[in-house]
């Protein structure tokens, strides 16, 4: 069974097909995200130390940290940033991190300063790409995001993202790197553009654990893009995701329906053995005002499956607990 573990300096999570699903937390992200980007180039971090606790109490497994605030200079401006974004982030909670740059000295710059085992975020297809990530995966034994595509854009083909993909594992393989330090990113078009864009990530999803044998992770929230009350589609496609074989996303934990859903398919899938941390968050459950649900995390008593991946509190974008 394909197992990628990451780590903290505290704390090991494993994403994998017999694992609770993987959330990794989006918000320490400025893209898009114009005062946030502002207060990370004033050497402000109050809004990334909100958002890296808030991520954590909602019951992220992960924290995606990106300090990409400016096109300008990057490669000059973003490695101290990125650095110390990643040592603020790590003194405040015990989950592993994704190092998400598309800048190589930025990636370089956090690996030397990470605890435990992060994830880098990420390699393309790219020749260029693949040059200078891998190598940086081989050194310092940390596992990568493979996004599908290269050169030639992004394919509507899913048998062209395939192919993409297993370039990448290929590549990685002469590197000695092995398939489960590989979670393949198959690219979630929106689908209020591309009608078919559900049922081309779910048959990549497939061939993608069947064929290839590897993790998966996408950007949630792409799929809704550009529609109204897009967390309902997120939603509905986090079970189906989850269905086909992927096993983590990046997305905002802090959104209830969703991690509802997340915690949901951990039951049916069996990956919440006995049901555990779904009866520890919403044993009190009691619907809010309006109908919305006002979730309830005190802990209960159960046998098996409370030790897997820490405790709800302390989890991080979905998946300190048994998420």
């Amino acid at each position: 069974m394909t197992r990628t573990i990451v780590a903290s300096a505290t704390r090991e999570i494993i994403i994998g097909f017999d694992q609770p699903f993987c959330v990794i937390g989006e918000r320490i992200n400025p893209t898009g995200r114009k005062k946030l980007a502002a207060e990370m180039i004033e050497g402000n971090f109050d809004t990334v130390i909100k958002d890296a606790l808030e991520q954590v109490a909602a019951g992220a497994t992960m924290l995606d940290v990106n300090a990409g605030v400016t096109a300008v200079n990057p490669n000059e401006t973003e490695p101290p940033l990125l650095v110390k974004t990643m040592e603020i982030v790590q003194g405040l909670v015990d989950v592993p991190l994704s190092i998400d740059s598309s800048v190589t000295a930025a990636i370089e710059a956090a690996l030397k300063v990470a605890k435990g085992r992060p994830l880098i975020n990420s390699v393309t297809g790219e020749e260029e790409k693949l040059e200078a990530i891998l190598p940086l995966c081989k050194k310092y034994d940390v596992p990568v995001v493979a996004i599908s595509n290269d050169e030639t854009g992004i394919s509507q083909d899913p048998d062209v993202r395939f192919a993409v993909a297993k370039k990448i594992v290929e590549r990685a393989a002469d590197y000695g790197i092995k398939p489960h330090d590989i979670v393949v990113d198959p690219l979630v078009m929106p689908i209020g553009a591309v009608g078919s864009a559900g049922l081309q990530v779910f048959a990549l999803l497939r061939r993608l654990r069947d064929e290839l044998k590897v993790n998966t992770t996408c950007g949630l929230s792409n799929i809704s893009f550009g529609l109204p009350h897009r967390h309902g589609i997120n939603s509905a496609f986090i079970p189906m995701v989850i269905g086909a074989g992927m096993t983590s996303a990046i997305m905002n934990p802090c959104r209830p329906q969703e991690m509802e859903m997340v915690r949901a398919a951990n039951v049916l899938n069996g990956t919440d053995e006995n049901c555990y941390n779904w009866i520890k968050t919403y044993r009190d459950y009691k619907p809010a005002e309006g109908g919305h649900a006002a979730p309830a995390a005190a802990p209960v008593a159960a046998s098996g499956g409370g030790g897997r991946r820490g405790g709800r509190a302390a989890r991080v974008g979905g998946g300190a607990a048994s998420e």
